[in-house]
């Protein structure tokens, strides 16, 4: 690499792959290992190209002095593997980028095309290359046709906006997440007790959500109502009071529903059902759990898999719409050579003419709605194979014609009481058969009934049910309900979700606030609620987009945040004794439980986790009237189960070690299931 060449920086190993081998002239670009870096050296029209990847921000910022008072706003960008031990990996990356700008005499950016993509290339490009220009490429998939027409029509720079947009993100995050977490430590620190805890821009606003609807939930008293019925017929009517607060009245009206009736209405009428929307994230992270019960966080990074073998396209959008510039009838064309989607896709394309889909409302200027390419997966596994089959049935969906339903209504008259029946089926299934299995509408057939009818009822009853609480938010919904409330972006939502759960603020498949986060949120609530106030949150993030369209410069957003974070803290010292001690006493609660594996033999004692000078054991709570001790796995993170063996019926522990799948044992060493647990011969 003695001869000056063009630098391309890629966001990924896998992406400066495809990006490599996609520009080569002859398709296969030379491959050169960096230490651990794979660098490509292709020719494109007489012009010598090296493709580079980073890993992700190579980048991040760090206080400028270390202690840990707060607030904190003197901070500097620093190559991440200064900043985070985990980043350690992202220096033989910056090294490897930094020598590779010495000889270029061209950068082209090829991250990908959001608010985080251009700050990882701004921050390369001005820290690590020290360039003062570049060019970009734009992408929404990572087939050879759009990345060689990207790079070929390149544009002159960054956007300058969205660089500003985000590293501004960056900071007030930053900003909330140093200075709040310090202020939760220092807190608990003052009640006696060093603890590491964490809160954030978007973190406590999230938390608060969560816990105010539990507390709904528990304080939700249910209260009778009657519901009143008649069977007419084969068919079951409703009082057209839907709900009586007060028996006496659907007593009374039960009592005046005797006697012949009459037939008021009996109407036939055909509705139209439009196909659904093309993917944004959100829709695909909800309709994905609701699917195949994958988490928002799992289905991102099964999308994003298939993004990188450019199955799909690219999955953090916002988009639900396709335009016909994308050649979807094309597409569709190449997905009818797939053996599994050849029926459905020739359907669409035997009408001969452009398919149009069925667009949303919602628009994201940078990409469109998520789409697959057209390409034919080689190799997926089964999580894989279920989310493209999700996304490309979705995507033939939207081109085909609306669901026809008939809808069959009756009102029944009993002297001056009236009852009503809905039925429905379906005549044209249409994009219904596009979209199966994923939707299914039952048929509710109802008896032919005809206006002026007399009828008779074979019973008119009364049932007696109970009002019900909200449900508690799933982590599909909870996803949702930040996107309604405009918390988060749509690529860091299902990771603030995550990060509650890695905390121990929530847990469950029905997410509930454990004791540690119910208790943090209570502390905050009284005594700093502006740390929660999801109105706060929500106007930095309508700041923060107005950077992106110019209306807005950082400096001043920036200065607005700092004011009104040192306004939050000063409400915070205020009342840190009292906060301090609210946490403490939720950590303690917290370890209570936590630290609780089951009952002890000894009948009268619970079974508990202790550390001692050679490690974590488990040891009765009525030590040392109980001396009943068990060894624990070393180098593991202990849970219980509530679960006893059926062998010896000694509380069961989940055992977690990193990068292994948990499993589960008894505690009693000596138990028969374990009897296949003896070492086996060196020699083996």
């Amino acid at each position: 690499m003695e001869k000056q060449y063009t630098l391309i920086i890629t966001e990924k190993p896998s992406t400066a792959l495809k990006i490599a081998n996609s520009l080569s002239e002859n398709g296969n670009a030379q491959k050169k290992m960096e230490g651990k870096v794979p660098v490509y050296q292709l020719n494109r029209n007489n012009k010598q190209i090296v493709v580079v990847p980073a890993a992700g921000h190579l980048y991040s910022l760090k206080p400028s002095q270390k202690g840990s008072s707060y607030p904190v706003f003197d901070i500097d960008w620093v190559p991440a593997y200064e900043a985070y031990e985990k980043s350690d990996f992202t220096k033989s990356y910056l090294k490897t980028i930094m020598n590779l700008s010495k000889k270029a005499n061209e950068f082209v950016c090829a991250t990908d095309y959001d608010i985080e993509g251009e700050v990882i290339a701004a921050n390369i490009l001005e820290f690590a290359c020290k360039a003062k220009e570049s060019k970009r490429m734009r992408f929404s998939t990572l087939t050879k046709e759009e990345l060689c027409n990207s790079y070929d029509k390149s544009e002159n720079s960054l956007d300058l906006n969205l660089v500003d947009a985000g590293r501004c993100r960056h900071k007030l995050d930053f900003f909330w997440g140093v200075s709040l977490s310090r202020a939760l430590m220092s807190a608990i620190k003052k009640a006696g007790r060093f603890q590491v805890l964490s809160i954030g821009r978007v973190q406590g606003p999230s938390l608060a959500i969560i816990a105010r609807r539990q507390n709904e939930i528990t304080k939700f008293i249910s209260v009778p109502y009657w519901q009143v019925f008649a069977t007419i017929k084969d068919t079951i009517f409703q009082h057209k009071t839907d709900r009586f607060t007060d028996k006496e009245n659907a007593l009374k009206a039960v009592d005046e529903s005797k006697g012949p009736g009459i037939v008021i209405q009996a109407k036939k009428s055909k509705v139209k059902l439009n196909p659904p929307f093309p993917f944004d994230l959100t829709t695909l992270q909800t309709e994905a759990y609701r699917a195949f019960g994958f988490t928002p966080t799992f289905t991102l990074q099964l999308a994003q898999q298939l993004y990188e073998q450019a199955y799909i396209s690219y999955p953090r959008t916002s988009s639900q719409q396709l335009s016909e510039k994308l050649g979807l009838t094309q597409i569709v064309k190449e997905i009818s050579k797939n053996p599994k989607y050849d029926k459905l896709a020739l359907k669409l394309l035997s009408s001969g003419s452009q398919l149009v889909a069925h667009n949303g409302p919602k628009e994201d200027l940078a990409h469109p709605a998520i789409y697959p390419t057209g390409i034919i997966p080689k190799i997926l596994n089964p999580q894989q194979e279920k989310l493209y089959d999700l996304i490309v049935k979705r995507f033939l969906t939207c081109f085909s014609k609306p669901a026809v339903r008939e809808r069959n209504n009756v009102i029944v008259e009993f002297a001056n009481q009236q009852y009503e029946a809905s039925g429905s089926i379906t005549l044209e299934e249409n994009w219904i058969e596009f979209y199966s299995p994923y939707v299914k509408l039952e048929d509710e057939v109802i008896s032919q009934f005809d206006e002026g009818e007399k009828v008779d009822a074979r019973k008119i009853y009364i049932e007696e049910k109970q009002t019900q609480p909200p449900k508690h938010y799933t982590q599909a919904s909870i996803v949702r309900k930040l996107e309604e409330e405009n918390l988060g972006t749509k690529a860091t939502r299902a990771n603030i979700v995550q990060t509650l759960f890695d905390r121990g603020y929530v847990d469950g498949k029905s997410i509930q606030a454990t004791t540690l986060g119910m208790r943090v949120f209570e502390a905050l609530e009284k005594n700093a609620p502006r740390i929660l106030e999801e109105k706060l949150t929500r106007h930095f993030e309508e700041e923060i987009e107005a950077i992106t369209s110019a209306q807005k410069k950082s400096s001043e957003v920036i200065d607005e945040a700092k004011e009104s974070l040192v306004k939050t803290l000063d409400e915070f010292k205020e009342k840190e004794t009292d906060i301090g001690r609210m946490l403490l006493e939720s950590l303690n609660a917290a370890n209570a439980v936590r630290n609780t594996l089951g009952k002890c033999s000894c009948e009268g004692g619970s079974l508990l986790l202790r550390k001692s000078k050679f490690g974590f054991f488990v040891g009765c709570s009525r030590y040392p009237e109980c001396k009943v001790t068990y060894p624990l796995p070393k180098g593991a993170l202990i849970k219980g189960t509530n679960e006893v063996c059926e062998k010896c019926k000694t509380p069961i522990i989940t055992v977690i070690r990193k990068g292994k799948r948990p499993w589960k044992m008894c505690l009693l060493p000596t138990c028969v299931t374990k009897a296949s647990w003896a070492k086996k011969p060196e020699s083996e």
